[in-house]
């Protein structure tokens, strides 16, 4: 699964590294060391609001204290493309709103995530609904020089069939049928073999590799 990458603006001098991480992601110290602690950028599935919080209907210092983690980044949501996904969107908005909290709630253009869909089912991927990572690499493609993925293996074992977990933080998987992962997958390999993006699938040997800290 993809957890996050890193890009290059091209609207600057010199190129600052962005760090986008999908579905709130565990940014705590025993994770550090492997997937850094800045966040510019994080998408927040409706359905985490709903299952990990409780759609916000009782309370909301747990969803505000979890978000403390995540400092000044914007919170990515698709508020308009199901309706599930309109009143958990809403909630977070007014709950960080009402807080005074430090991030700043997007909410994802429907049209855009369409066009999206209809751009990679026409290359194969065939798949009730994309997943979270590779909406934010179309949209890093589309704005930055460079963009670099760690993280995103869909696969039960490693490059050296060892076992691993589905996230760095738990072993929780999608519904079955739900995303095309392994389709995903062969696409983004195909894009960094031909230099477009770069997956990182090996540990990082050397601090330019590793995600923004």
């Amino acid at each position: 699964m993809m957890e996050s990458f890193y890009t290059h603006s091209p609207l600057t001098i010199q190129p600052i590294p962005s760090s986008p991480r999908c579905n709130l992601p565990p940014l705590s110290s025993e994770y550090t060391k492997d997937v850094g602690s800045k966040s510019h950028l994080v998408t927040a599935n409706p359905s985490i609001i709903r299952q990990r919080f409780q759609n916000l209907l009782w309370s909301r210092k747990t969803f505000v204290d979890n978000m403390k983690i995540y400092n000044h980044s914007y919170i990515y949501m698709p508020a308009f493309s199901m309706k599930t996904g309109t009143e958990p969107s809403l909630r977070v908005y007014y709950t960080l709103s009402d807080v005074g909290a430090n991030q700043t709630v997007l909410f994802a253009n429907p049209n855009f995530l369409r066009s999206i869909g209809k751009f990679w089912k026409s290359r194969g991927i065939h798949a009730k609904r994309l997943s979270t990572g590779l909406f934010l690499v179309s949209a890093a493609l589309g704005l930055c020089e460079e963009v670099a993925l760690y993280g995103f293996w869909p696969f039960s074992v490693n490059m050296h069939e060892q076992p691993i977990s589905h996230h760095y933080y738990d072993n929780v998987l999608p519904f079955s049928g739900f995303h095309a992962m392994p389709e995903e997958f062969l696409q983004l390999w195909y894009l960094h073999k031909i230099g477009t993006l770069r997956m990182q699938l090996e540990p990082c040997e050397d601090a330019s590799l590793s995600p923004t800290s």
